[in-house]
């Protein structure tokens, strides 16, 4: 079986199109956008100079959506402040969590793994029992990996995993950690409980199928392989309609 990784494994941010919370979609920002870009920086400065604007007249869950519309299109320095701005003027501990939480994921896209764990502490210290919690762990053993702490990165994907049971990515991290420490029957049950949960797509079918391997279980490594290909020609097939219909032009 190819050993090769295009995509080791999770960072975190596999949400569904109707997760709210990270949505990239532009925000609605109150400014005139016939004046002003509204991902642009030094508009953004100006609005936001604490020595100009009162914390209470920020919008802290807007600041969130402008650091999403920096990341939406690849500005993750710009991201970074935003999202800490976002931090400094959250009014609740659910959307300064949040902000920490995608600060953390703009500095693991520009491979700032060390400032992206300080983001994520900073989310966990608000606490464990929060909306953004489970996600904040998931993300911070990814960091953690990169950054070579691979002891506290598998810590942080196993309590993901205990402080939200029906979040699919946590569990998809945790089997890959494992089974990269030789854990490899544990590591099918993660990807098991990840399927179970929605996450049947066919990196997961790729991850689980190596793990079977791995654990002297071929047959069955060979059947869940092939599910991960047809997944994977599926997918190719709906692209290439796609794109042909749209080649084609109006129809009457």
């Amino acid at each position: 079986m190819d050993d090769e990784r295009p995509h080791r494994f999770s960072e975190g941010q596999g949400f569904d199109e109707d997760y709210e919370e990270f949505s990239l979609d532009p925000p609605e920002l109150s400014v005139d956008p016939s004046e002003v870009d509204p991902v642009d920086s030094r508009v953004l400065t100006d609005l936001l100079d604490e020595r100009n604007v009162g914390s209470d007249q920020v919008d802290a869950e807007e600041l969130v959506d402008v650091g999403l519309s920096y990341m939406g299109i690849n500005r993750f320095e710009e991201a970074t402040e935003t999202f800490e701005r976002a931090a400094q003027f959250a009014s609740t501990d659910a959307i300064e969590q949040e902000a920490w939480v995608n600060k953390g994921a703009a500095h693991a896209q520009l491979e700032e793994y060390d400032e992206a764990v300080g983001a994520y502490e900073e989310a966990l210290a608000i606490g464990d029992d929060t909306e953004h919690a489970a996600s904040a762990h998931t993300n911070l053993a990814y960091a953690l990996w990169e950054w070579g702490r691979t002891e506290a990165a598998l810590d942080h994907a196993e309590q993901a995993v205990e402080v939200d049971p029906r979040f699919a990515q946590a569990w998809y991290n945790r089997g890959f950690f494992l089974a990269e420490r030789g854990l490899n029957e544990e590591a099918v049950d993660c990807f098991d409980n990840a399927i179970r949960l929605g996450m049947g797509n066919a990196e997961v079918l790729e991850e689980k199928a190596r793990a079977l391997e791995e654990a002297g279980k071929e047959e069955e490594a060979e059947q869940v392989q092939e599910q991960a290909e047809e997944l994977r020609e599926e997918a190719e097939r709906e692209l290439i309609e796609e794109h042909g219909d749209a080649d084609a032009g109006p129809r009457a």
